[in-house]
């Protein structure tokens, strides 16, 4: 399984993931068309399956003209199936969602929005969080609470610590800057901001991240408590 991954709008990233052997695919979060268009026709993929994590307009913009272009299956999550646009497949919490050589984990991880999941390929060891976790940060909570979101980022927490962390936006290095003003002290965040401000000087994307790295890194992982993260949830809002 190939994960190439998409520039979309401003600092979104949509994902392709292809089978190699067969060149079907699914798209992650489309939020817009042309890009996705754009990769698949010119390396003769088979878009079939459309998978969105939540029904923000910048993860779902791509769905309408992507399905009729392609017939393609729109999946997501089965308590948005009036907010995702031209969903076809409803999906439940801590379900397999499976076709063809794709098989992925339903993970229902509310806070910044009601309706949002993640996709979790276990065999491969991937997720797709969406605007949940981020390389070095959290969503904001629009429709959730503090709760809500404190208890999603455990079921994260809770995955193998080699998992490959896939996220809907390029926010890393702003996020890295809140991680250091409150931890100064973390050397292996320092290490990680080296190699993310090098990254991003060569034109690449500071993910996927690994998991292991964010639980070191990542100052939102690392709170213990709900009160602690709803602090920090607060300060990153105003910073």
């Amino acid at each position: 399984m190939k994960i190439k991954i998409i520039k979309c709008l401003q600092d979104n990233y949509s994902y392709l993931i292809i089978d190699e052997a067969s060149m079907n695919a699914c798209v992650v979060d489309p939020s817009e068309a042309k890009p996705i268009v754009d990769f698949v026709e010119s390396n003769k993929i088979n878009l079939k399956y459309i998978l969105n994590t939540h029904h923000h307009f910048d993860h779902v913009g791509g769905n309408m003209e992507l399905k009729e272009k392609y017939h393609a299956e729109v999946i997501g999550f089965r308590g948005d199936k009036n907010r995702i646009p031209e969903i076809d497949t409803l999906v439940d919490d801590q379900k397999i969602w499976k076709k063809d050589n794709f098989e992925a984990k339903i993970f229902h991880i509310p806070g910044h929005t009601n309706g949002h999941i993640a996709f979790h390929f276990f065999k491969e060891k991937k997720i797709f969080t969406g605007d949940t976790l981020f390389s070095l940060g959290c969503g904001r909570i629009f429709e959730g609470t503090y709760e809500q979101m404190f208890n999603s980022l455990k079921k994260i927490k809770a995955l193998p610590k080699d998992t490959e962390i896939y996220c809907g936006h390029e926010y890393t290095l702003q996020n890295s800057n809140f991680c250091l003003t409150y931890d100064s002290d973390n050397l292996q965040l320092k290490n990680k901001i080296t190699k993310i401000k090098e990254k991003l000087k060569n034109g690449l994307p500071t993910v996927p991240t690994v998991l292991s790295e964010e639980m070191l890194c990542n100052i939102f992982l690392k709170a213990e408590d709900i009160q602690t993260f709803s602090k920090l949830r607060d300060l990153k809002d105003n910073f």
